[in-house]
């Protein structure tokens, strides 16, 4: 899966996901998705903007974690998934996913 391909996943779902009143962003060595879910639609881009919450993991880690062959407690505590921020909004993300 592409960044392009993930931004367009995040896109369509973001949509469907309650508004959290907040920002968060996926960084990955290919580039950052950010959303931007303080209005009443949520904007995803791939502008590297600040976030209450970043993401940071590999594009396969993702995947893997979208897949659901990957527990993502687990993918944090070894290190393939790391969050800056705001913890809580990271454990509302499943619904961003896919």
């Amino acid at each position: 899966m592409t960044l392009a391909e993930i931004t367009e996943q995040i896109r369509s779902t973001a949509g469907k996901a309650p508004s959290l009143g907040k920002a968060l962003k996926f960084q990955f060595d290919e580039g950052v998705v950010h959303v931007d879910m303080t209005g009443s639609v949520p904007v995803v881009t791939n502008e590297d903007k600040d976030a209450d919450t970043t993401i940071i993991a590999s594009i396969d880690t993702f995947n893997s974690l979208r897949k659901g062959d990957l527990n993502p407690m687990m993918a944090v505590m070894t290190g393939k998934v790391k969050i800056k921020g705001d913890m809580g909004l990271a454990l509302k993300l499943q619904s961003l996913m896919g």
